[in-house]
């Protein structure tokens, strides 16, 4: 069942008819929203970082959009206005808003305030009184307030979700979060961890870092804790992982999918940041930590990393390649080309999503290093992380371009041939021994 058909049975459980919808990820809208639109009330994208406008053309005119003034989401929304003729935009002033930025925990009001404004303006169904809580089709849902129903998808990797607007805005809305595996940062995290070549990479990884028996594993920026579930398959009840993220929302995603798969038991999961770990000195045998270090201060982080690792232990590294081209299986035109061969340039100030990851490492005292750039091939258009990364190419093209990628990409798909991949930074250093 694919995510649209999952929302329509969801809506059909709970009783909604026209419902206010609000997502950080259109992509998990898509599809529902080209073949259910009349079930859509007014649609709040919140500091999309991908938006493919196509989909949606036919809501225009029940479409906000809120920005930050600065970054990816300035830029894709102010395409997509284009694009959508009667759609409103606002921008958060003084506010760049990363994919991984804590956006409603930052501007509460202000984001609050629009969502209000603007669902005000559109009339949506009177709900059927639904249950508080439940999972249907594979959603997990929680209700709260009363009033017009207002959907709440759940961002990519916000800490806080939408919990400080929840408060207000079920004063105004019958409020529906999702939440679970099908949905936001946890499907693409999901699903990026069921690419053949992106399993293949992180085993690489694993063969490096080499954990011998008994020894403890530090997961730094878990995420779903796919890559957590993969190790502990791997190496059992004899490795005992530690996975930490900044992320209270992804913990508990992730804590729910190990205890589905029977590996609870194999992996604690604790709140930490990567720039400042909560553990003693050498404390464990080896670490890894995979696309953290491009959303926060690379050289702080990797020197924790190397602090909390024993002497003689192994600490393993992944980061996004922004510095090298990213490739599709597609005979492009020159211009076209250049937008889907430009990785998306998301980066914090003090990030590293480039070949300097090799110089950091060493600059951070580790030894014996292992660099291994890699391509991680996605070919299932599909997919939650196929969609992620198209999203960001369609948000670049003009209408002339998006019909001639859809030529393409129709004609690569028929033929079975329809790919992309992209590039990753990988290296593995040891922490040398006490002098």
């Amino acid at each position: 069942m694919n995510v649209s058909a999952r929302l329509l049975a969801l809506w059909d459980h709970l009783g909604l008819g026209a419902a206010h919808v609000a997502t950080q990820m259109p992509a998990d809208l898509a599809g529902f929203a080209t073949a259910h639109a009349e079930r859509i009330a007014g649609l709040v994208f919140c500091t999309p970082t991908r938006l493919d406008p196509a989909p949606f053309a036919g809501l225009a005119g029940r479409v906000l959009m809120i920005a930050g003034d600065g970054g990816l989401s300035a830029e894709v929304t102010a395409r997509a206005e284009q694009r959508l003729p009667g759609s409103e935009r606002v921008v958060l002033a003084g506010y760049d808003a990363p994919g991984w930025a804590d956006v409603v925990a930052d501007r509460t009001d202000e984001i609050a305030a629009r969502i209000e404004d603007f669902c005000k303006r559109a009339p949506a169904d009177p709900p059927r009184q639904p249950s508080r809580s439940g999972t249907h089709a594979g959603i997990n849902y929680a209700v709260e307030g009363r009033g017009p129903p207002l959907v709440l998808l759940p961002f990519f990797l916000a800490p806080s979700q939408w919990a400080p607007a929840l408060p207000r805005l079920a004063g105004q809305f019958t409020v529906i979060t999702l939440s679970g595996p099908h949905l936001g940062g946890v499907a693409a995290l999901e699903d990026r961890a069921r690419a053949p070549t992106y399993r293949a990479m992180v085993r690489t990884l694993f063969d490096l870092i080499a954990p011998a028996p008994g020894e403890t594993i530090l997961d730094v920026g878990c995420g779903s804790g796919a890559l957590d579930r993969m190790l502990a398959a791997r190496f059992g009840l004899g490795n005992p992982i530690t996975a930490t993220d900044v992320n209270p929302f992804l913990l508990h995603e992730a804590a729910q999918l190990a205890a589905a798969d029977g590996l609870g038991g194999a992996i604690a999961f604790r709140r930490a940041e990567a720039e400042s770990l909560p553990f003693p000195d050498d404390y464990f045998g080896c670490a890894f930590t995979v696309t953290v270090l491009e959303e926060c201060d690379a050289d702080r982080a990797l020197t924790e990393l190397r602090r909390v690792v024993r002497p003689g232990g192994r600490v393993g590294v992944i980061v996004r390649a922004i510095d090298l081209p990213q490739w599709w299986n597609l005979d492009l035109p020159p211009g076209l080309r250049e937008k889907a061969e430009t990785p998306p340039q998301s980066v914090a100030a003090r990030g590293v999503a480039d070949a300097s990851l090799y110089r950091r490492m060493r600059d951070a005292g580790f030894s014996d290093l292992t660099c291994f750039p890699a391509l991680v091939t996605l070919d299932r258009p599909e997919g939650p992380i196929w969609r992620y990364r198209e999203d960001h190419v369609l948000s670049l093209l003009s209408p002339e371009e998006t019909a001639a990628w859809a030529t393409l990409t129709d004609a690569a798909r028929r033929d079975g041939l329809l790919l992309t991949a992209h590039p990753m930074h990988c290296a593995v250093g040891v922490k040398p021994p006490a002098t």
